[in-house]
């Protein structure tokens, strides 16, 4: 089955309805949130009473029903009106899933509703200082002691952990017939004694915090651990290929918005007879990012897609391909747009320098492109690894 290249009416009508919701914050509502450092509870708590948030969350726990497809329409829509929540990359579509699809049912009735509505939100830790891109180095271990779990290392640019409920961490237990060390997911409270914060001072300005996280021995009942401890690497990757969907969404909103800014700035200012949009030398870069982001999020759709229908093998390299093609496409967009303004380009009144930096963040994080490049060379064109 091959994913379809339009849309449904009811793909057409959600996405119609959050463009809505983004035009009434628009830019200048995220713009003040970022300068008064607060958080954007108000379009996140009104996203959530609307449904968006937990889109992709089953109807049971008081979510939409839908998938990982709805909620990227949601979060682009969010970007192409100036407003994006990066929270939504994190809380649904990481932890929302991953718990949906592995948790308790205990752990579904206690999370998923808060998740699905936007009353609770849950922050997803599994980068670390020493590990890097080679989540095969994480150091974050779990040990039993009785029935309990006990978590020990360190975490680092974590989003939103200041606002979350709780952080499902990633950590490693050891398998006792081989004693190799295996991933594991712990949802860890906010408030778990030895769970500790630093906030990391960043030159990129934005609503989410990003922090460097210690575990001192954290205590955890049986009931923290998240799915089945043997079953490793399926149950992060449930969550990590929706989060490199929701990144792709996250980088094509940003990219419309700041083509969507140029375009308008190019059909009013008139420096000689005409405005400079009628010059091919404005038009056509303009009209190349076009194409790039609208490639870039139909890539993103075929991923969403089969992550939906619940091929994960081919969920995984298309989304990484459209999280590197949307990264580009991003930044692309972003520069042009800004060339587009010339001087205007860098003032606070057009919205559009901070941009520059914002734009970076979709080639670095989850994974940089140079590692998708290493993905997509091994395990699409079985080319020999170099490490």
């Amino acid at each position: 089955m091959s994913a379809a290249v339009t849309e449904t009416d009811e793909h057409k009508a959600l996405r119609s309805a959050v463009a809505a919701l983004g035009r009434r914050y628009g830019r200048e509502y995220l713009a003040k949130v970022v300068a008064e450092g607060g958080h954007p509870d108000e379009l996140w708590s009104e996203a959530g009473k609307l449904g968006y948030l937990g889109v992709n969350l089953p109807e049971e726990y008081g979510g939409g029903g839908g998938g990982i497809a709805e909620l990227s329409i949601v979060l682009e829509e969010l970007g192409a009106a100036g407003c994006p929540l990066l929270m939504m990359v994190v809380s649904p579509a990481i932890c929302g899933t991953v718990i949906a699809r592995f948790g308790t049912e205990e752990q579904k009735r206690a999370w998923l509703p808060g998740l699905s509505d936007g009353s609770q939100t849950m922050a997803f830790g599994i980068t670390e200082p020493d590990a890097g891109s080679n989540s095969h180095r994480i150091t974050t271990t779990a040990r039993r002691d009785g029935t309990d779990w006990v978590l020990s290392g360190r975490k680092v640019f974590i989003s939103g952990v200041d606002i979350a409920d709780a952080t499902l961490i990633v950590g490693r237990t050891e398998d006792a017939r081989t004693g190799s060390l295996k991933p594991c997911l712990f949802i860890v409270p906010r408030d778990a004694e030895g769970f500790g914060r630093r906030q990391i001072d960043m030159e990129l300005h934005g609503a989410e915090k990003q922090f460097e996280l210690t575990l001192d021995e954290v205590r955890l009942p049986a009931g923290a651990l998240v799915g089945h401890e043997d079953a490793g690497l399926l149950q992060l990757f449930a969550g990590l290929n929706p989060e490199r969907v929701m990144t792709a969404a996250f980088a094509i909103g940003m990219g419309r918005y700041a083509l969507a800014r140029a375009v308008e700035y190019a059909r009013e200012r008139t420096v000689w007879k005409a405005p400079i949009g009628a010059h091919q030398a404005i038009a056509h870069p303009l009209a190349q990012a076009h194409i790039e982001v609208e490639l870039a999020r139909l890539m993103m759709q075929k991923a969403a897609f089969l992550y939906d229908e619940g091929d994960d093998v081919g969920a995984g390299e298309a989304a990484n391909m459209a999280k590197y093609a949307a990264g580009e496409a991003c930044v692309r967009a972003v520069d042009q747009a800004v060339h587009t303004l010339g001087g205007n380009g860098l003032t606070r009144e057009f919205g559009l320098a901070s941009l520059i930096t914002a734009s970076r963040v979709s080639r670095i994080a989850p994974v940089s492109r140079e590692m998708i490049l290493n993905y997509v060379s091994h395990q699409t064109l079985g080319l020999p690894k170099s490490y």
